[in-house]
């Protein structure tokens, strides 16, 4: 990252090379971006600005919430179930095996079974959204007390399900999603900064608060995180999805096609 001040030139971002990419994310194991590193010979980072932090059991327990009088989980996430499965033992409560499982996708029901023996359980899995089980959902409804753990963020598209079916339901916050610490990174400028959240722009603020964009090309994945980058009056220099481009590493690739050609 070398000798590259955050402190920008001034000269239009129209056409000029990337050389340096930040991915507001985790590096992980395999990714699309790193044939495009090769490809383009682009440095491209890792640094995910925002991490998990869990609610202690002494401040869950302030909710008056007791996982074991609900007859039904719903599940969005990997780190749903983390915390769900940690406050039952903190709380020492023991999940019923009768317990149903409701899992937004079949990626999340398959972590499921870090914590419980699968096959003796019921589980109902979506594509990709709890909402993909409308139909199993309303069948339980009668007799089904459904609890949903969240983020401090909550999950708004279930739980506007739920209150338009009048589901008995309770939304149960165990962990929550907050800024990481990036001052390290104040004197190192990037050509461009990858965002997958609202909330890597709020950090990105919260850290910088001085920050000004200059040159820096910033990418952004979702309408949500559009909106909150213009929010802040940043300049969106991509947008995904869009027309032809359906994934980040897509509209990257062509991006550099343009500015590094």
């Amino acid at each position: 990252m070398g000798t590259n001040s955050i402190k920008e030139s001034t000269k239009s971002s129209t056409k000029l090379q990337v050389k340096t990419i930040l991915v507001s994310q985790p590096k992980p194991e395999r990714s699309p971006y790193y044939d495009i590193e090769k490809r383009f010979g682009v440095q491209i980072d890792w640094r995910p600005f925002n991490h998990v932090q869990p609610v202690t059991e002494k401040d869950f327990r302030k909710n008056r919430i007791r996982p074991d009088e609900f007859q039904a989980v719903v599940m969005t996430s990997k780190n749903s179930i983390d915390h769900y499965f940690r406050l039952c033992e903190e709380m020492r409560i023991k999940v019923h095996p009768d317990m149903k499982y409701f899992c937004s996708s079949e990626a999340v029901a398959h972590y499921l079974q870090k914590f419980i023996q699968y096959r003796k359980r019921k589980v109902f899995v979506g594509q990709r959204s709890v909402l993909d089980l409308a139909t199993a959902l309303q069948k339980h409804k009668a007799t089904t007390k459904f609890l949903l753990p969240c983020s401090n963020l909550g999950k708004e598209d279930v739980v506007a399900f739920f209150k338009d079916k009048e589901m008995d339901f309770e939304t149960a916050v165990m962990y929550k999603t907050v800024s990481s610490d990036l001052s390290d990174l104040r004197d190192i400028f990037y050509d461009m900064l990858i965002f997958f959240s609202p909330q890597g722009i709020e950090s990105l603020f919260e850290n910088f608060p001085d920050f000004k964009q200059n040159n820096t090309r910033i990418a952004v994945f979702g309408d949500i995180t559009a909106k909150a980058a213009e929010d802040k009056n940043v300049r969106v220099d991509v947008k995904v999805p869009s027309p032809g481009m359906t994934s980040m590493s897509m509209a990257l690739e062509a991006y550099l096609e343009e500015s590094n050609k």
